[in-house]
């Protein structure tokens, strides 16, 4: 890879080479759910995706159902595609014992005869798996069953995951191990939680020497960044605080400078908190290590509010931003309900992804519309939003709209700008609502006062709630217990309600989207009671 030529724009770029599993278009083949998927990455993060061995998620790719021995083959497939990478696949090492231990911490199991079991130990067994998907559906037409059917009738089919949490064999000696944290992207709950129990969890294992590289991947490269000495005593509160205690930016560089720096620094383990673009500028690290033959395990840690990572219940901050948008909505609803012919207009983050917005719009159950960028909805004319948002106030005074910040693109002009991670620089769809409602409710002689709230900053630069900090909790301690597992090119995450570890190629495969087909948006049209807007 080579480094951007402007220096103010630090990305990850990759040989224009097609693909090799991809031949293909790239929506087709690479990025399977939707059209969608292919915008949500910047121009950047496509181009490092061809570049890399990356297979699509989908389960029907490549199937021939005619074979009487499909499932088989599927499963064994699934079986290769979901094997974890592993340092000794590289390296001939011999494992040691592992010093994390839960027996001092919890009284073991006893038999029917009171005496304590010494079978118990807490750890993991390598041949644990997680079941991915759990619902047999009876037919294709069932709701959700377009998206997670797999043969033609539905055929229930195993797909396994690898359990996380410590291993009672590791691959380093902890005393030896220099471990490094590095949070990249933009801002998001949690971060300081995360960082926190990693440094928690080596320092159980028995790891000293472990520092923080400042300010994204441009740490590894750039001028004047030093490593952060951290520590239990140093990081102790730093989850108090939103933000992220070793500072954030986007953008790669230059892989073989980015692993020539872990190198130079001696570092074996580096845990990497980002979202999909950090996970395979994380997973090119792995690779050039891999070919370099280095004991070093690259871990990822998914982090994006837009909960937009695939195969993953949810990502840590998600929570948090749902519930800080909850605020912005219930000032919004506040403002539109005292106001004549008031109309509540909140944005919320969301690039290519509703999570937010959707999850925002059912808890809250004051929302009139939700707009969401995988849903195309039309302004004007029969069934259009503005002729929806009439029938509002006439019938109960005003109204409430959730919008998320990718939705409704088509209607702007596009500015072909970027951002430092590549990613197309969004026109303000919140702002342009706000003056077609006002345009059309002067045009027909109806006064309307439009209350345009946008949260994106409050949502991302808050403290992580309880259940964002458990779910880093769990997530910091498995990313370490992978690391010394001897594991790499991994990242740590929750599947059907469960710990799990998954090979980075699998979730960076294409962004996670809503399924307008789903009982979950289903669930947010009940709750809305709004129309098609087509």
């Amino acid at each position: 890879m080579a480094v951007a030529s402007n220096p103010k724009a630090i990305q990850f770029i990759a040989p224009k080479t097609p693909h090799r599993n991809c031949s293909m278009n790239i929506s087709v083949c690479c990025l399977p759910h939707s059209k969608s998927n292919l915008r949500a990455y910047g121009r950047k993060e496509k181009e490092a995706l061809l570049s890399m061995e990356v297979k699509a998620s989908s389960p029907k790719k490549n199937i021939d159902f005619s074979d009487p021995n499909w499932k088989e083959r599927f499963q064994d497939d699934w079986d290769k595609r979901f094997k974890l990478p592993h340092i000794t696949d590289i390296l001939d090492i011999k494992p040691r014992p592992s010093p994390f231990s839960l027996e001092k911490s919890r009284i073991p199991p006893e038999d029917l005869n009171g005496k304590a079991l010494d079978t118990w130990n807490g750890y993991v067994n390598n041949d644990d798996r997680a079941l991915l998907k759990v619902i047999k559906y009876a037919s294709p037409t069932s709701a959700g069953a377009e998206a997670e059917c797999v043969g033609p009738d539905c055929t229930w089919v195993e797909q396994w995951v690898h359990r996380a949490g410590p291993r009672k064999d590791i691959y380093y000696e902890p005393k030896e191990v220099k471990a490094a944290i590095v949070t990249c992207g933009g801002l998001c709950p949690g971060l300081n939680d995360v960082i926190r129990q990693i440094v928690f969890t080596l320092d159980i294992y028995g790891v000293k020497n472990i520092v923080g590289i400042r300010f994204g991947y441009r740490g590894f490269f750039e001028k004047g960044l030093e490593e952060v000495p951290l520590s239990r005593k140093i990081v102790e509160n730093i989850n108090l605080a939103g933000g992220s205690f070793l500072g954030v930016s986007r953008g790669g560089g230059n892989i073989s400078e980015i692993v020539d720096s872990i190198q130079a620094r001696r570092i074996d383990m580096l845990f990497i908190l980002g979202g999909n673009g950090t996970h395979a500028g994380a997973h090119a690290i792995h690779e050039e290590c891999r070919k370099r033959k280095l004991k070093v395990s690259i871990i990822g840690v998914p982090k994006t509010i837009d909960n937009d990572i695939l195969l993953m219940d949810r990502t840590f901050g998600f929570d948090t931003a749902v519930e800080e948008a909850l605020r912005a909505i219930n000032s919004a609803y506040i403002e539109a309900r005292s106001a004549y012919h008031g109309i509540g207009l909140v944005k919320l983050m969301g690039r290519s992804s509703g999570f937010i917005a959707m999850h925002a719009s059912l808890s809250s159950g004051q929302i009139d519309v939700c707009l969401i960028p995988e849903v195309p909805f039309k302004l004007d004319g029969p069934n259009g939003l503005l002729e929806h948002l009439e029938r509002l106030i006439q019938d109960k005074g005003f109204a409430m709209i959730c919008i998320a910040e990718g939705a409704g693109q088509d209607w702007l002009q596009k500015s072909n700008a970027t951002d430092a991670s590549g990613n197309p620089v969004l026109s303000d769809i919140g702002v342009h609502i706000q003056q077609k409602i006002k345009t059309h409710f002067k045009e027909i002689g109806v006064p309307a006062d439009v209350k345009y709230i946008d949260p994106t900053y409050m949502v991302r630069a808050c403290r992580a709630n309880a259940s964002d900090a458990i779910l880093c909790t769990v997530l910091g301690q498995n990313a370490v217990h992978g690391a010394f597992a001897g594991f790499s090119g991994i990242t740590s995450g929750v599947c059907n309600t469960h710990y799990v570890y998954l090979p980075i190629t699998e979730v960076i495969a294409a962004p996670r989207t809503v399924d307008p087909n789903s009982r979950m948006w289903h669930r947010t049209l009940t709750s809305t009671g709004q129309p098609d807007f087509i």
